[in-house]
Parts: structure tokens; sequence; C-alpha cells
């Protein structure tokens, strides 16, 4: 049975199927399931951000046929790991945990990069024009670390 790992943002249209896409590249398929979600209801059903895709695409990583979805309680069940993108994220995930274990499944991705600090990758919806090279560069560097520990974890 795969390893399920979810990342979560608040639209699930930018960081989240980026982080999704940059994980799914390091995994190997046949042990991990890597999927994403928004917290907010907004961009159900939709693709991500054409600017996700194209930065994904820049980096060879085709995230194209993702489609939006909005979190639910139910994924505690469904997921082994639960990645947040900001402390909002986090605050409105672990609001729907029904207990302790719950809720020890999310943590916030950049806290794989800084131990700890509990920093925010920025949501580049409405920032710079490099913005989402940016986060792009961070969730890379924190999946880079999460795919040597889970594969360390499960050879």
């Amino acid at each position: 049975m795969p390893i399920k790992i979810l990342m979560v943002c608040l639209g699930n249209i930018c960081r989240s199927p980026l982080a999704e896409g940059i994980l799914a590249s390091k995994l190997p398929k046949s042990k991990f399931k890597i999927d994403s979600a928004g917290t907010g209801s907004w961009h159900i059903g939709r693709q991500p951000d054409e600017r996700s895709v194209a930065i994904a695409k820049k980096h060879k990583i085709n995230i194209s046929q993702q489609k939006g979805r909005q979190f639910t309680a139910h994924d505690f069940d469904t997921f082994d790991y639960i990645y947040v993108m900001d402390n909002s994220n986090y605050l409105a995930v672990v609001e729907l945990a029904s207990n302790e274990k719950q809720t020890q499944k999310v943590q916030l991705i950049l806290n794989e990069v800084f131990p700890n600090e509990n920093v925010d990758v920025p949501d580049p919806y409405f920032g710079l024009p490099n913005g989402f090279e940016t986060v792009y560069t961070m969730l890379d560097e924190a999946c880079d670390i999460i795919a040597k520990k889970l594969i360390e974890k499960n050879p």
C-alpha cells in the first residue's frame, strides 16, 4: 500500500499543486501517492494557475492535469502526511482534526528547511513577477528533504 502525502494551500492552484508535482517527481510512484488540496472552495475542479503550470514546466514537471479540490476531515483518514504551506492553512486544517493523532500528521512544509521556525511559503498569486520562481525554489528544497526522509523510512 503506498504512503500517501497531501500538500495543502489556500486555493489549491498555486503552491500546493507545485509542491505535489515537485515531490511526486522525487519519489517512486509505486511506493508513494502525492495529492494536493486547498482550504478554500473557490477553485474546485480548476487547473492550477497558469503561472504555476509554466514554472513547473520550466523545471520539467507537468502539473497541468491536476484539478483543484478542497481539504476535508476525511483527508486525515486517507493521508499519512499532510504538509501545509503557511500558518493560516495550518490552523484551518488542524481545526478539522478530531484527535491528536490527526493533528500530528499536519506540518508546515518549510519546517523541513527551517525546523520549528514556522516560516510561511508566500502566496505568489498577487505577488511579484518572480514570485512563482521563488516559491518553486523554496518548495523544491523542502521536497528534497521530505523525499530523502521518506525514502530512508520506506526503502
